[in-house]
């Protein structure tokens, strides 16, 4: 007869065994699932005779294809693929549900300021209506629908590329607002694009996705020059709080979350609201 010690040896055995399958079982759930998660890539680039390490900024699994509808404006922005739809079409399920915008270019032509309110201080930055108009309506949109409010910014990249993710109210770099669109204002960086990699400086606010026309509402935050390739919507200009990033980055990164794979930032960075100012 097995003794107390033996029985309860394998009763922990069995316990053990059972946690570790629901966990692998969570992990496989959450893999299949998941549409926008910012990861840094190592890609070994040679020069001349000499081998260099390029840092790219790529993202994860694509949200489910939109559904097929017609633009919801014309097309006054320029996407940086002609096979890429115009408009907003709705994609994958709504971290937070406030519907799908109804674009109108006389009102996404108006300049406007954006304020990041964080637990860690205010973010200002003004927003390219006229360079990305599609992204910047979008963006304010979400903000008067209170979408960001009371969400956390989930990744902080600081080998290679230098940069804050936000704007997943779910907090696992995989949601989105229920829709996606085209990315805009890619030649912004002129006839650099064609050596396949730019740099967005420090103080630029762009648009995370998973390929082309793949925005919904997740967005990163430069807050050092960064080499990437010039495939994310710039659609802002930090004017204040890049100190305030600066600072964030500084205290390094918290433990990297073994189900998604983010690497949040050591002291959490929480989104409490955003303010649209127009002048």
């Amino acid at each position: 007869m097995a003794s107390t010690k033996d029985r309860q040896r394998a009763l922990e055995r069995a316990r053990y065994e059972r946690v570790q399958a629901k966990i692998a079982k969570q992990q496989l759930k959450v893999k299949r699932r998941r549409r926008i998660v910012i990861a840094v890539v190592i890609a070994v680039v040679v020069v001349g005779s000499g081998v260099g390490t390029l840092i790219a900024l790529n993202t994860g699994n694509k949200p489910a294809p939109a559904a097929k509808s017609s633009p919801s404006a014309s097309a006054s922005a320029s996407p940086s693929s002609t096979a890429e739809k115009i408009g907003y079409t709705k994609s994958g399920t709504a971290s937070k549900d406030v519907g799908v915008p109804t674009y109108d270019a006389t009102a996404a032509a108006k300049p406007y300021t954006a304020t990041i309110h964080t637990n860690r201080g205010d973010i200002v930055f003004t927003a390219l209506t006229t360079k990305a108009p599609y992204t910047t309506f979008s963006f304010e949109y979400l903000a008067g629908k209170k979408y960001f409010d009371s969400t956390k910014c989930h990744r902080l990249v600081n080998s290679g590329i230098f940069v804050l993710q936000c704007g997943d109210p779910s907090g696992t770099g995989s949601g989105g607002p229920g829709y996606a669109f085209q990315d805009e204002n890619l030649d912004y960086f002129g006839a650099a694009a064609s050596a396949g990699t730019v740099t967005y400086k420090a103080g630029t606010v762009a648009m995370a996705n998973s390929g082309a026309g793949t925005n919904g509402s997740q967005f990163f935050l430069v807050y050092k020059d960064s080499p990437l390739a010039p495939s994310y919507t710039p659609f802002g200009t930090i004017t204040k709080g890049l100190d305030v990033l600066q600072a964030i980055a500084a205290q390094g990164n918290g433990t990297t979350d073994a189900t998604t794979g983010n690497t949040p930032p050591k002291n959490p960075v929480n989104v409490t609201s955003v303010t649209i100012s127009q002048p």
